[in-house]
């Protein structure tokens, strides 16, 4: 009887430790993908950071990096969720070169503008992005094991000497530094005021912003098509020559690179504008340009040439010329 009485206390005594086990541990909950699926994080990234930060988008036609790079690159293991949260929610307050972690990204697409989110928001998508696991593209890994800078791989290796990657080198800032104001004034606009608004923005203001940054620059600095939109952007005879060139890159997929020509004292750059998600809603295939927005450029654009594209197809390059 004294035996059976020690079972029966012995029994109660483990049974009750193991109900103070959770049911499921905090590593199995974060990966849940109904958990993931439901956390308002998700679509509010998706609507509010894919514009730019897309999964789809190639490799070289983005805007900006994916966001599980930009996760991989603000957390370690020695990061807290709220410490990660409070460095998002700083950079995006105010994004300066000064802040920036990821330098490789801000040369190659340029300072991210400042949009104004609310700070739940921002919390928001921060929580989901150090909770669950996020969307990447299929060549990101392949990208990361390349483990190369972006400046390093834009050299031309025909050139090859240290005086041309100086070249290239301030020749893609020319290009990247207007690409940036041209893209944060856009996103802006459509941000504050939709695409219409957008649209007329670029027709008015686009052309003067890029004369702007060749005084800033002191350089000549064109963005030049073999389908214009505006016939001041219309591309000569050597330049439809580099256009075809970068479009035989595209077909062969071949990642391309700066072209430079120089003279005794003048370098001519040449580097391809490829189109992107954002640049499909006014230049796309026609019948998946909004009617509203078709007949603006209609209005705006009775010449127009620039539409019928697909993703990632050369537009336009960028053609600066300044002095050695």
């Amino acid at each position: 009887m004294r035996l059976i009485t020690v079972l029966i206390l012995f029994t109660f005594l483990f049974s009750c430790k193991d109900s103070k086990k959770p049911s499921y541990t905090i590593k199995n909950q974060t990966s849940n993908k109904n958990l993931a699926e439901e956390h308002p994080g998700k679509k509010l990234m998706e609507a509010s950071c894919y514009t730019c930060h897309s999964v789809t988008a190639s490799e070289d036609s983005r805007l900006a990096p994916p966001m599980i790079a930009i996760k991989r690159r603000y957390i370690n293991e020695n990061i807290s969720k709220e410490a990660f949260i409070n460095d998002i929610q700083s950079w995006m307050n105010n994004p300066t070169e000064e802040k920036a972690k990821m330098y490789g990204a801000v040369k190659k697409y340029g300072l991210m503008p400042k949009l104004r989110y609310p700070e739940k928001t921002i919390q928001q998508i921060s929580e989901y992005m150090f909770d669950f696991e996020i969307e990447k593209p299929e060549w990101f890994e392949s990208h990361l094991k390349k483990g190369k800078a972006y400046d390093k791989k834009m050299i031309n290796n025909q050139q090859g000497n240290l005086d041309n990657e100086v070249y290239i080198k301030k020749g893609l800032n020319f290009a990247l530094t207007t690409k940036a104001v041209l893209g944060k004034n856009l996103i802006s606009k459509i941000q504050q005021e939709g695409a219409l608004a957008a649209l007329k923005f670029c027709n008015i203001k686009a052309y003067p912003l890029t004369d702007s940054m060749s005084i800033v620059h002191n350089a000549n600095i064109k963005r030049v098509s073999d389908k214009p939109r505006n016939l001041k952007n219309k591309a000569n005879t050597e330049e439809l020559k580099y256009i075809n060139v970068f479009k035989g890159d595209v077909k062969q997929q071949i990642e391309s690179k700066p072209v430079i020509v120089t003279t005794d004292d003048n370098v001519q750059f040449y580097y391809p504008i490829k189109t992107n998600a954002m640049c499909l809603q006014c230049h796309g295939i026609n019948n998946k340009v909004k009617e509203n927005t078709a007949e603006m450029l209609k209005k705006l654009y009775p010449n127009d040439l620039a539409l019928g594209y697909n993703d990632n197809e050369v537009r336009g390059i960028w053609s600066i010329s300044y002095n050695k």
